[in-house]
């Protein structure tokens, strides 16, 4: 079954434009590089422990979407790549190269729900990202991510924002503003603040409403706060999922030094699972930093912060129930399932928790930069995701009309879901509920 010919090929540019440019000898040797340079002890304990026992299998959202096909299962998707490439060597052609690029970009979220399932612990998000870095390294990666990362690459953000549109953006919201909130502004390089801000790239370029709400809510909190006017103020990360290590490196460093130079005390990150990952556990690590150089926060633990020492009251609660989305990289990948039941039950009458939740929640499937492969690849997530819809279907079974998801990633892979399935459920950023909802002493009395 591993070995049968590739029967589920999905036409993209990016890949096939990589592979007509390859050599077996060019491939052996990068295999080689990547596994002798940038690999160790834990990929061949991972190679060599796992026994193939099938508990991974069921959970993967792809395995239970295609009606348990164990091509799909965490195991199969190894066995299918990485296992073939150490095994052989290197030593495989271009086509099996564009087969372990299309599986790794866009049949593996990176969510790592497999590893909870899995006895000997194996992490296979980590084994699909060294088949990822090899597939960067030979130049074949999907053109709509690879696009992404070259804007990361030219501008230090991934929607190629001039540094006066960035600005722009900032002052227009500002203004915006004036009229609820007469005296709000929006810092910029305010030394020694409190809070240092930062966004992803999406935002100043279709999601400006996100900055106003933030810029409300930190107002009304009374918090001593800024944002950078230069490069840095993105915290996005998509070379961290095409594979391009040192690009993500770039991108961390100048996302710290950008509130290094402005002495501020903390990062809080607006509501994005990705670039917190990217920030807490994949970009420092390759700057090979034994800790952050500035304290980092996500939106959750600072909503929470925010509640708990009463700077922001509600006037009223969000009508119920509502269920909550736990996006894999800030539950599954650092804990905050309590943080954010704690946030929603002081913004929201009542919740219903969706099933199976908190750190074995079915991921949104576009995480790990699936969403970002783009129109090629947009039927691999809505067939790869079916067991996301059945989980939000029995939410909605059970009266609920609104999903909570604190990440960017997660709103756009449970929109096409939503969309696709038909659901008929409403998305709600933990921000679009505090700010609609706050107490706001300092708005002007409509």
């Amino acid at each position: 079954m591993y070995n049968k010919i590739f029967d589920r090929k999905v036409d993209d540019i990016g890949l096939q434009t990589g592979i007509d440019r390859l050599t077996p000898e060019k491939i052996e040797k990068t295999v080689n590089e990547v596994f002798s340079g940038e690999t160790g002890a834990k990929l061949k304990v991972y190679h060599d422990t796992c026994v193939r026992c099938g508990l991974c299998a069921s959970a993967c959202h792809y395995y239970v979407s295609h009606d348990n096909d164990p091509s799909y299962s965490p195991a199969g998707k190894v066995t299918q790549t990485i296992s073939i490439l150490l095994d052989k060597k290197g030593k495989v052609g271009p086509d099996f190269i564009y087969q372990c690029a299309q599986i790794a970009y866009t049949e593996c979220n990176l969510c790592r729900r497999c590893v909870h399932y899995c006895p000997l612990g194996i992490d296979t998000g980590y084994m699909m990202s060294v088949v990822r870095r090899i597939c960067h390294k030979l130049g074949v990666t999907p053109q709509y991510l690879q696009d992404t990362a070259h804007s990361h690459s030219a501008t230090m953000n991934q929607m190629w924002v001039k540094d006066d549109e960035w600005t722009d953006s900032l002052l227009w919201q500002e203004e915006e503003a004036r009229d609820e909130f007469p005296d709000m502004r929006i810092p910029l390089d305010k030394d020694g603040a409190d809070v240092y801000y930062s966004v992803i790239g999406p935002e100043p370029k279709f999601r400006t409403h996100l900055i106003y709400q933030a810029g409300a809510i930190l107002h009304e909190a009374g918090v001593n706060w800024t944002m950078p006017s230069m490069p840095g103020w993105d915290n996005s990360d998509m070379a961290m999922y095409s594979g391009d290590f040192e690009m993500m490196g770039r991108l961390k460093r100048i996302h710290f030094e950008s509130a290094q130079k402005l002495h501020s005390k903390k990062i809080v990150m607006g509501e994005c699972g990705h670039a917190f990952r990217s920030v807490y556990d994949q970009g420092n690590r390759w700057l090979g930093w034994k800790d952050y150089p500035v304290e980092v926060v996500h939106s959750i633990e600072f909503f929470a912060h925010l509640l708990k020492t009463g700077k922001i009251k509600m006037a009223e609660k969000f009508p119920g129930p509502v269920t909550i989305h736990d996006p894999c990289n800030v539950i599954r990948g650092r804990g905050l399932m309590n943080e954010l039941r704690y946030v929603v039950s002081e913004i929201c009458e009542s919740y219903i928790e969706m099933q199976p939740n908190a750190e074995h929640n079915f991921c949104c499937a576009a995480g790990g930069g699936v969403i970002n492969c783009g129109p090629p690849f947009k039927n691999v997530r809505m067939d790869g995701n079916r067991a996301k819809a059945d989980q939000l279907r029995a939410a909605a079974e059970q009266g609920v009309k609104t999903v909570i998801a604190p990440c960017h990633n997660c709103h756009g892979g449970l929109e096409d879901i939503i969309e696709h399935y038909e659901l008929g459920l409403d998305l709600k950023f933990l921000g679009d509920i505090i700010y609609a909802n706050m107490v706001k002493t300092k708005a002007v009395e409509e």
